[in-house]
Formats: C-alpha cells, structure tokens, sequence
C-alpha cells in the first residue's frame, strides 16, 4: 500500500491533510474531503501515520502513536512536499497535530475538521490548550453537535486571536447531521470543502 496520496494539480496551492485517531488516510471521510479540494484547484497531500502504515502491512489495530512520534512523521511530509510556506490540517488527531506544527516555518495556515477538544463526556481532559496563544491563522469546522467539542462549549474555550471557528450544521465528529434537521452529510461535506477551499486560496494569495 501506499502511503501517501496526492490528489490536484502539481502547481496549485498545496494542502496537506492528515487523518484521525482510528481511520486511515483512505476512508470515506478523507476521500470526499480531498477530493471536493482537487475539484476546487487544491492539491491535496494524503499521508498515514506510522501505526496506520503498520496496521495495513499486518492488519492489527494499534493505538496511535504518542504525539512526538506523530508530529515528526507529519514534519517529514512536509519537507518531502513543500517548496513554500502552506496550510497544513487533518481530521480530528491529524489536525489537532496540525495545530502544534504552527511553528514550523513552511507552515503558513492550519485547518482542523472537527478539533477534538475532549474525549466525549469528559470536559475536563481538555486538549486545546495550545490555542489560546496560537501564532498562526487557523480554521477550525467544527460539527454543532461534536461529542469531541459542541457549539455551546466552544463558546466558553479559549482562543487566540488568530484562530476563526465555522460551524458545520447540526454536525457530528464527521460533520453528519441528524435527517430531521434537514442538512444532509453530502451538503455539510461539501460546506466544509468551500470553507476550506477559501481558506486556502486566500493564504496562498497572500504575499
């Protein structure tokens, strides 16, 4: 298997994008995502993480790693890929990592979909900390109903000026609504695609 996927064209706005805790860079989620992105002119850079790549090779499923092993395996993805300063992100642990690669100087912006502020149910093992005092743009899209993080808590979290949170409609973790609220997961995915898409046009237009 490989571990690295690259969707768009080779000189569009690059976009590296990397998966959560228990799915790996080919499920259903990151396909849509990445693939709303090339339709948009994003080149998108897929990769797996360590214990994912290990897990395909022999079908076990393994925690993720610890973070500083996950973070060198997301900087070396961006040496291989970036010739320039370029937003960076994930779903869930891949962008919450995202967030904590802000200094890295070829990181110009982070997008997280769906930030796992805390493990449901448990508020107190908050995680984002960090964004109270992050130094670089930062989207957040954020499901209303997150069990990870919901609109009514985020509200009372800190954040750093930097940092813009939109919120997906009557979403879950993976931006899915209920059917009686009459969103549907395709139309939030493909919302959270233009937020995204926008977000990265507009750093990569920006000198």
């Amino acid at each position: 298997m490989n571990n690295v996927r690259i969707e768009g064209e080779e000189n569009s706005p690059l976009f590296i994008f990397a998966h959560g805790a228990g799915a790996d860079m080919e499920h259903e989620f990151m396909s849509q995502v990445a693939t709303g992105l090339a339709s948009k002119g994003i080149r998108v850079v897929r990769f797996n993480f360590p214990y994912m790549v290990k897990r395909a090779e022999d079908g076990k499923r393994r925690p993720p790693d610890r973070a500083p092993k996950l973070l060198e395996a997301f900087e070396q993805v961006i040496a291989e890929h970036a010739s320039q300063p370029i937003v960076i992100g994930g779903k869930s642990m891949g962008g919450r990592m995202a967030s904590m690669l802000s200094d890295n100087p070829m990181v110009k912006g982070i997008a997280c979909l769906g930030f796992p502020f805390h493990p449901p149910g448990k508020v107190e093992k908050y995680k984002g900390e960090h964004l109270a005092s992050l130094g670089k743009t930062c989207l957040i899209l954020q499901g209303e109903r997150d069990t990870f993080g919901s609109r009514e808590e985020c509200s009372s979290f800190q954040f750093s000026s930097q940092v813009k949170i939109e919120y997906i409609p009557d979403g879950d973790h993976s931006f899915k609504p209920r059917k009686s609220s009459g969103h549907t997961e395709v139309s939030n995915i493909a919302l959270a695609v233009e937020h995204l898409t926008q977000f990265i046009l507009e750093l990569n237009n920006e000198k």
